[in-house]
């Protein structure tokens, strides 16, 4: 995650538009708003998450199939989480 998806985020789980300041733009967050704001960043790190463990590359031996069933709940796991 970068800055710009950090603002994306930011600027999706914001209901009104940004204040417009002299010298910068100033976004308000109630209690709802920054409860969406980090539902999503949340999200999408867990996301990340799960896909490093799909990254995880095999073993070229027996243990591959041992190995990529784990991987695969690994990922599940995480996914889950936020399901909770």
């Amino acid at each position: 995650m970068n800055r710009e998806d950090i603002i994306r985020m930011a600027r999706e789980a914001c209901d009104q538009a940004p204040r417009e300041d002299w010298n910068s733009t100033a976004w308000v967050f109630g209690d709802e708003t920054l409860e969406r704001f980090s539902a999503l960043v949340a999200a999408a790190e867990r996301e990340e998450c799960a896909k490093v463990c799909e990254d995880i590359p095999l073993p070229k031996d027996s243990k591959a199939l041992t190995h990529g069933p784990t991987i695969e709940r690994c990922a599940a796991a995480i996914r889950a989480r936020g399901q909770l």
